[in-house]
């Protein structure tokens, strides 16, 4: 939204609060999707009230349409939020949520030991300087190919959480169906969908295939291939992009249990919905 600059309240307009450097650095990007600055580092604001109206409704969430809104809003030099990539993403949710003054994080943590739950308070400020970004450049050799891989977009990121979400919803209503016949085709169903969705997800993960002579981009070939390749190929990339994934998420916290002192690395994974509540 532009601002008037006859507006004599303008002096009163919030200022940026924290300054991010993209743990990615800016690459991976097109042109046009973030604007670079001389520093490197984005200028990053407090929400407003009308952020904080859009961070408090789950379907604005849900759908991606409010964290767009939300991250043009605070963090104007990124021009395009939807191909803002996983690897950036945390890191941008963290960043907006400090500026606006909470850095301060709870959540729930169950002891492994004596299945204890505990709460626990996390400095989200001390988690940004954490987070890496893999390393993307160095294609994976196997089998003759070189397999070219990238990070997702926030939209790609958003389309596959709803399938994920649907596949959920689908295995959740099984019990619901009285028919043992019509109970099985839709487990069926379900399973299918599972694997369907997870195909999906690694080919669009690779931005090439190199067979020596040829680049291959398109996406339709790309996962053709994934339906049709050995078994062990396939093992092979799916546990690859997983690892890349692992390699940009948050790192366990190490804690103790005060009822029984067991330690443990206790996973921490951000849910938008509660992030922002």
């Amino acid at each position: 939204m532009q601002t008037n600059l006859n507006n004599p309240l303008r002096q009163f307009f919030r200022r940026p609060s924290v300054f991010l450097q993209l743990p990615s650095g800016g690459r991976y990007y097109s042109e046009g999707v973030v604007k670079k600055t001389e520093t490197g580092e984005l200028p990053v604001f407090p929400m407003t009230a009308i952020d904080e109206i859009t961070a408090r409704t789950p379907d604005a969430l849900f759908n991606g349409e409010g964290m767009t809104q939300i991250i043009k809003s605070c963090i104007p030099d990124i021009l395009k939020p939807w191909e803002i990539n996983n690897i950036d993403l945390d890191a941008i949710l963290i960043a907006i949520r400090v500026a606006s003054g909470e850095n301060d994080m709870s959540m729930d943590s169950e002891c492994p030991s004596c299945k204890e739950v505990n709460a626990y308070t996390i400095d989200l400020s001390k988690i940004l300087p954490q987070l890496k970004c893999p390393n993307f450049d160095k294609p994976l050799s196997i089998d003759g190919m070189q397999i070219k891989f990238k990070p997702l977009t926030y939209k790609e990121l958003n389309h596959f959480g709803t399938e994920q979400f649907n596949i959920q919803r689908m295995f959740a209503n099984l019990d619901s169906i009285e028919d043992a016949e019509a109970r099985a085709q839709k487990s069926k169903d379900a399973l299918k969908a599972v694997t369907d969705t997870t195909m999906k997800l690694i080919s669009v993960s690779i931005e090439y295939i190199d067979i020596g002579n040829q680049k291959v981009t398109e996406k339709e070939y790309i996962l053709e291939f994934l339906n049709n390749c050995e078994k062990n190929i396939y093992v092979v990339l799916r546990d690859y992009t997983a690892k890349l994934r692992e390699e940009a998420q948050i790192k366990p916290f190490h804690t103790a249990c005060p009822n029984c002192k067991n330690e443990y690395d206790q996973p921490y994974t951000l849910n938008l919905t509660d992030f922002f509540a």
